[in-house]
Formats: structure tokens, sequence, C-alpha cells
């Protein structure tokens, strides 16, 4: 609680809880903000005016009052409206002033938006929405049973858009695979999501595609991959994945080109689950030596000396890495600075970090079609926040086909084509 007390001879008390102060503040600068953009546009349009002189934009009283749920509670808004009498030349349509602040007809910020489908994946149903959030909201706008139940709808349907989108115009470099696991809180199998992120030719990296598959087998993989090159997706220099997934055998067939690198997490964790405990603090020091070696030189012989040192007493471990070495050093062809975001998929690990069920079970969501579009929602929020990656210059030349040798341009195309 706060207490502001006024004077010494008559003391008032006024009590305000943290949390209806923070509500308050937020109402408050909120207003101030609206009042400056609509002042900032109107001020910006002065001189437009109609034949008899007259401001063809103005204030024009306010829209009704609405409540947004912020995470600082529930925001009244009362929204200044602007008169834009202006036609646009192109479409000969009424020009509309739009808020950055606050889009049309919210009933709830972006952050809480996002917040959504994560609780849901957590295993809160549609139903405890209403009960949990109003008391954290302080009002129960948009958080319904209903409206909840709407939105997985609505998520569904961008889910299939998304799905659905011309690919022609995306080129991507880089790709990262991976098949992210769900319980279904109503249904006996597990939700199975097919992941791919790609980076483009100028460094962004964005989600290419998000489906439900079988539990990550070759068919279910060839099917997205073919369905992705009849959409318009040419094959990507390099593909980053776990080597347990049928992702690999599916590539062969659509894209055969694709160069493999295996995720060097997953291939650590089973290497040394191949060895004893007592053995496993220096063959994990070992390994890091391979992936993070000056370059592809020096990682072939940490391998070797790996191998030696493994292979008398634990054959298995040895097999690992070596039977599988090409494609664990196949990032090391690629520009040093590319390095760091080739070696695992941690693009895909990251976002689904903390609703991951393979080792940990909660109750999911009610039916795979929303635990996809939940899945959905979730990276695509986190897609808003991911940087580009290190060196994104050099994107444009690796799709080129320009030469790298240790993590270092050897040639460029047109030196290529002259030689």
């Amino acid at each position: 609680m706060l207490s502001v007390i006024n004077g010494e001879e008559e003391r008032t008390e006024v009590a305000v809880s943290l949390d209806e102060l923070c509500r308050q503040s937020a109402q408050q600068m909120l207003a101030a903000a609206m009042e400056a953009e609509v002042a900032d546009y109107v001020a910006g349009l002065a001189g437009e005016v109609d034949e008899n002189g007259h401001r063809l934009v103005r204030r024009n009283g306010r829209h009704e009052p609405r409540t947004i749920t912020t995470r600082a509670g529930a925001v009244e808004i009362h929204q200044p409206r602007v008169d834009d009498r202006r036609i646009d030349p192109e479409t000969d349509e009424k020009r509309r002033f739009r808020s950055g602040l606050i889009r049309p007809w919210a009933r709830k910020s972006p952050s809480v938006s996002a917040m959504l489908p994560l609780l849901y994946l957590h295993g809160m149903s549609s139903g405890d929405f209403l009960p949990a959030l109003t008391g954290f909201f302080g009002h129960d706008n948009g958080l319904s049973a209903s409206s909840i139940t709407r939105l997985t709808t609505d998520w569904q349907a961008e889910q299939r858009a998304f799905m659905n989108r011309d690919l022609t115009a995306h080129d991507y470099v880089y790709v990262w695979v991976d098949g992210v696991h769900f319980n279904v809180r109503l249904e006996e199998s597990r939700l199975c999501c097919l992941v791919m992120i790609g980076v483009t030719t100028d460094g962004t990296k964005e989600l290419v595609a998000i489906v439900d598959g079988y539990r990550e087998s070759t068919e279910s993989w060839a099917d997205l991959l073919r369905d992705l090159a009849r959409r318009g997706m040419t094959a990507p220099n390099l593909a980053v994945g776990d080597g347990a997934l049928g992702f690999w055998s599916a590539i062969k067939d659509v894209w055969p080109d694709t160069v493999h690198q295996r995720d060097w997490v997953h291939k650590k964790k089973n290497i040394l689950d191949a060895l004893p405990k007592s053995a496993q603090p220096t063959a994990e020091k070992m390994l890091v030596e391979v992936c993070d070696a000056e370059d592809v030189d020096h990682a072939r012989k940490a391998a070797a000396r790996f191998d030696k040192m493994y292979r008398p007493k634990f054959p298995k471990a040895a097999d690992k890495l070596t039977n599988d070495l090409d494609r664990m050093v196949a990032f090391y062809d690629y520009p040093a600075e590319h390095w760091i975001h080739l070696k695992t998929s941690n693009p895909i690990e990251s976002t689904f970090a903390t609703v991951r069920q393979r080792t940990k079970v909660t109750k999911g969501p009610g039916s795979r079609a929303a635990g996809l579009a939940m899945a959905y929602k979730l990276i695509g929020t986190a897609e808003t926040g991911w940087r580009r990656i290190n060196a994104p210059e050099l994107a444009a030349l690796v799709r080129a086909g320009t030469k790298f040798e240790k993590g270092k341009l050897v040639t460029t195309p047109d030196e290529q084509v002259a030689a």
C-alpha cells in the first residue's frame, strides 16, 4: 500500500495499491502519447487546404471510450479522432489516420496477445483464462473462454494461409529444421510440429514452415519439402538439424544438392551418452575442440585424437563421431562469421524451450489443430525479436556460389567465371 499524507493537522490518507498506480500511470501516459501523435499528424498537414482555403485535415472529437488489456492491467482509452478529407489519387479512396500506438478496435496489447498461445501450450484450457487472468489484469475484456476459442480458430486459419503462401520471391541460404513435440490433452497421440526456419540473402531469419507431422518421419518431411518446392522454394545451400530426423532421407530426394550439417548439441549428447560418466568430462572437452576449432583441418585432427583415445574401450562412442564427421564439420566451408549460427538448430530450440514436451509433461492443447495453431503463433511472436545473422552481407555471396575456405573468402563468382 502507498500512503500519502497532506499536512500535519489535517491528516488525509490516500491509499492506492501499487497495481492501481501502475494502471493510472499507464493510462495517463497513453493518453498523452495519443494526443501528441494526433497533434503532430494534424500539424504536419496544416498546409493541405481545399479550394475555399479550409483545412483538409483537422481534429474531430474523440472515439467512443474502450478498454485495452495490457501488462499493466485494464487501461481505458478515449482516442482522439481525425477528420482527414484528402483523397488518395491512386485509389480514389479517402485517406485515413492510423494510429501507430493503438490498432483499430484493438482490445489487447501485443504482449498480452503473445502470452495467450504460450499459456495454452503450457496446458491452460480456454475455460481457465477468465478466472486466472481477470484478477491479474483487473478486467475480463477479451479474455473469455469463447474469445479464446475464437482466437484459436483464427490462428488455425492464419497457419493454413501461411502454409499456402507463394515462396517464389523467398530465397533461403540456410535452413534449420526440427520436430517439436507436445502432448494433446484430448487425444492419445502427441503432436509433432515439423518446423523450418530460414536465412534469406540479406541475413534475416524467418519462419519457412510449420506443419503437423508424424513422428518426424521421412514421409512427413518429404511431403513438406515437396510442398515447399511446389510453391516456389528452391534448395537452400545448407540445412542444419538433428541427425535422428527423417528429414535427411527426404531432402536427398527433393533437394539433393543441399549440404547436410548435423546439430552439435544433439550430437555431443548422443556421444557422451555412449560413455561412462567418469569419462564424460574429458570427452566433452575434446568434442569442443572439434566443433570450436580454428578451421576444418584442426577439427579433423581433434576428431582423430578423440577416436584414438576412446575407440579401444568405447567403439560405439567413437563411431558416433567418425561415421558422421563430414556432416559435423560441413559448416567450416562457409564464412567464419556464420559458424556460430550453423553448428546448432538453436533458433528453433530457444523459441520452444519453455514449452518443449520431450522431457516435461503437461496437459497440452486440447487438439492437434489447436496445438499447431498455438505453436505457429508462438514462433511468429518470437520471430519479431530475431536478429540477423553475423555479417549478413556474406549470405548473398554464399547464395551466389562464392567459395569460402577455412571460413575466409577465396573467390567471387565473377572471378570464378573469368578463371
